[in-house]
């Protein structure tokens, strides 16, 4: 790893060297001012000041003010924006040695209507302008329920739902809208650099403090994506160096107030030049988490978890009209679940072992045109993985297998504003990407071992009409893979309606599709109960394919202070070609239980989403989702190797409803107090033949409620640092399972509801 940076640092400095040199620029034409909040008077400070049209920007200051200096002479408009107020904008005539003062009172904005998103078009754009409904998940959010990781705060947004899948490895996937984790495409910066086997634990992997947001996209985006991207798409977009800081905190959680302890540490610095011309931002975490027995039976219903994440995100403005962005990020993570913990993985009655190196980054150059008006991106990004691992039971000492995964994408996009095409202005999109994925799997002992090799080959072309009333979109991308013998066309429409500014009303028709492929992140579950298995695909496997139709309507209405939201979505889903799995009647060459996957039936999937939002200016925010829907296949499916089993329609793992409630209340001064919740309504869960059941049984599990509370004080010191220190509890009520298996022949994947019990928690924070 220090090797890597090394290499990284080397290949930087020359491009922020260059960047320092041609920034160098002489006319003494300047800009300078403040921002304040109109409502209270107070300076605003770390609040985002650009030349709009340029790649020129800065930031406020601690007392709030800000200067953009030596400039090109000419006229700029000069916005002003930070999350959570309205954006200004001021139009300026600059002469060569003069200096202007251009000040700002700005509005609060307590939904983000002008906050920029990409993800609905693979284009910067304000939200209310999307063609597509975009939810937002911001530090606001993880901060209010002290995340230490993506998976801590990303449930908070309708339709969405994260839960964990195993007791002894902690796997943790995100369902969007109904559909099994497999049907969600994670996304980092845009780029699809998660696969199938980083996909199991990234969402634990990630940790909070490198998040700058999280746009979820719900619903079909495999016309802009590719594949997996059926029930929606979460894309992480990570910090990007803005302004002079730095950040520490520590966090110490008591898992069920037991004497289980997870501790875990973040720090964020930065710095930027003149006028942010370049930029450097550094992250690292390092976590500990105790395993966690709940039945006291020796073992884990929560993995033991040790990770340390060290990153860096860079850029350098070249010129006025470019860009360019250098991103690495590194992990070492090692958990493990069952019993003995203390003890090699072979001596334990049951053991998940698993041991993670991950080192990615990605290089990205953009180029703007004199009149901004085209946009070209060119991009690479990478993420290898290797793994050791040990899945066994019965103190089985061939057990223990190497993974190595290897993920490399790239690719071009081009973005031509008109300012009319045919009947209306119009931004057209096309792009070329190429995904390549190689994984080697191999345990040893029982001669297992899986090579797959995946190349995608992708273009996509699309183009949006638009004013600020309407917006009319249609497109398409192609996607030619190699474990798929036709091309896979996936087209997209969309229309937007905006009859008022605080009115917006959207209906989508979107396609997706899921490719096969030979690996399956599931393995550890069968491999864990003690029969080894591999996976082929049956002749001529089709992908998994869907069409899917939305419609929302976005409302905004303002009282005064007291600012209010409600959104309203109806979605519909049809599935074909479904993935199962059948067993062989005859093991492969080494013994090994040999599954086939097969096209089975199809499903449907149909729901709403509605999300409520009040906020009584600065001291009081409420925000609430609900979400109904039904998950069914078209045929009854059998999911038992006993015959006797009934078939199920009904999706395992897939409430019909769940929601989510936070609450914050600044009710004193440097006091605050915040209050969150998850529903999840009762649901069919596998309850597999074992120490618990004996034989196979699909189970409805009651509802739960996880609420957590927490409470903050905001401690100033001097005038440039600040010291937060809060206290919480999560899980108030203890709403937890009550009948998780017992011994060493338990089904580890009879696990369902929140994914820690009640417990108590600690942090500090210093910022300056």
């Amino acid at each position: 790893m220090i090797r890597f940076y090394s290499t990284l640092a080397a290949l930087m400095l020359p491009a922020l060297l260059w960047a320092v040199g041609l920034a160098d620029n002489p006319s003494d034409a300047n800009i300078i001012g403040h921002v304040v909040d109109a409502t209270t008077g107070e300076h605003l400070s770390h609040y985002n000041i650009v030349l709009k049209g340029t790649r020129t920007f800065t930031v406020t200051d601690a007392s709030g003010h800000y200067a953009l200096r030596h400039l090109s002479p000419g006229e700029y408009t000069v916005e002003a924006s930070s999350v959570g107020f309205i954006t200004k904008t001021r139009n300026v005539t600059l002469a060569a040695g003069h200096t202007l003062e251009v000040n700002f009172e700005v509005e609060p904005d307590a939904f983000m209507l002008d906050q920029v998103v990409v993800t609905g078009s693979k284009s910067e754009l304000k939200r209310r302008n999307s063609p597509v409904l975009v939810s937002v998940v911001n530090d606001r959010v993880f901060g209010l329920v002290n995340a230490c990781s993506l998976a801590d705060g990303l449930s908070f947004q309708p339709g969405v739902r994260v839960e964990n899948n195993c007791q002894n490895c902690g796997f943790t996937q995100v369902r969007i809208n109904g559909l099994d984790g497999h049907y969600s495409q994670i996304l980092m910066n845009s780029r699809p650099v998660f696969s199938a086997l980083t996909g199991v634990y990234g969402l634990e992997q990630i940790p909070a403090n490198i998040i700058d947001r999280v746009e979820v996209m719900r619903g079909g985006g495999s016309a802009l994506f590719g594949a997996s991207a059926i029930g929606g798409t979460v894309n992480i977009i990570t910090r990007d160096p803005a302004d002079n800081y730095a950040e520490v905190s520590h966090t110490l959680t008591s898992i069920g107030i037991s004497g289980a302890l997870d501790n875990n540490t973040a720090l964020n610095a930065s710095v930027v030049g003149m006028n942010n011309k370049i930029g450097l931002t550094v992250y690292g975490q390092n976590r500990h988490r105790d395993g966690y027995d709940h039945n006291g039976d020796g073992f884990t219903e929560v993995a033991k978890l040790k990770s340390q994440t060290l990153g860096l995100r860079a850029f350098a403005r070249t010129t006025d009209d470019s860009r360019l962005t250098l991103e690495y990020h590194g992990t070492h993570e090692y958990r493990r679940g069952g019993d003995d913990l203390d003890l090699p993985a072979h001596q334990a009655l049951i053991a998940e072992e698993v041991e993670h190196d991950i080192n990615g980054g990605e290089a990205s150059f953009d180029l703007w045109n004199r009149e901004r008006t085209g946009h070209l991106n060119v991009f690479a990004a990478l993420q290898n993985t290797r793994r050791k691992s040990y899945y066994g039971s019965g103190r089985d000492p061939n057990a223990y297998g190497r993974t190595h995964d290897l993920v490399v994408t790239s690719g071009a996009q081009y973005t031509h504003s008109f300012s009319r095409l045919l009947f209306m202005p119009s931004e057209l999109i096309g792009g070329i990407e190429y995904y390549h994925n190689y994984l080697k799997d191999i345990t040893v002992g029982y001669g297992h071992r899986i090579v797959q090799r995946v190349n995608i080959y992708s273009a996509y072309l699309q183009n949006e009409w638009r004013n600020d009333r309407w917006g009319f979109l249609i497109g398409a991308r192609l996607d030619k893979h190699s474990m798929v013998r036709r091309p896979i066309v996936s087209p997209r429409a969309n229309i937007r309606f905006n009859p008022t500014e605080n009115i917006n009303l959207r209906l989508s028709y979107s396609t997706g599709f899921r490719s096969p492929q030979a690996y399956d992140e599931d393995f550890h579950v069968a491999i864990v109960g003690g029969e080894r298995v591999v996976t082929v695909l049956a002749p001529g496997l089709r992908q998994e394919s869907s069409n899917s139709l939305s419609a929302s309507a976005d409302l905004y209405r303002r009282f005064g202070r007291v600012q209010c939201n409600l959104t309203l979505e109806g979605f519909y889903t049809d599935l074909r070609h479904v993935f199962a799995l059948r067993k062989l009647a005859t093991p492969d060459a080494a013994g090994n239980t040999v599954l086939e996957r097969y096209n089975g039936g199809g499903a449907t999937v149909a729901g709403a989403n509605i999300e409520a939002k009040v906020s009584f200016g600065s001291p009081l925010w409420i925000q609430a989702g609900f979400t109904w829907q039904r998950s069914r296949y078209k045929q009854p499916e059998q999911w038992s190797e006993n015959p006797e089993v009934p078939a199920v329609r009904r999706m395992f793992r897939t409430p019909d409803t769940y929601g989510y409630l936070t609450f914050n209340w600044d009710f004193a001064r440097h006091w605050s107090l915040a209050l969150s919740g998850t529903y999840t309504g009762s649901m069919l869960v596998q309850h597999m033949e074992g120490s618990g059941t004996p034989i196979d049984r699909a189970v409805t599990t009651r509802s739960f409620f996880d609420a957590g509370a927490k409470i903050n004080y905001e401690l100033k010191v001097f005038h440039t640092a600040c010291l937060d220190f809060s206290a919480g509890i999560t899980n108030i009520f203890n709403s937890y399972q009550n009948d998780f298996d017992h011994g060493e022949n338990r089904d580890s994947g009879y696990i369902y509801g929140p994914s820690l019990p009640r417990s108590l928690q600690l942090a500090v924070k210093l910022h300056i």
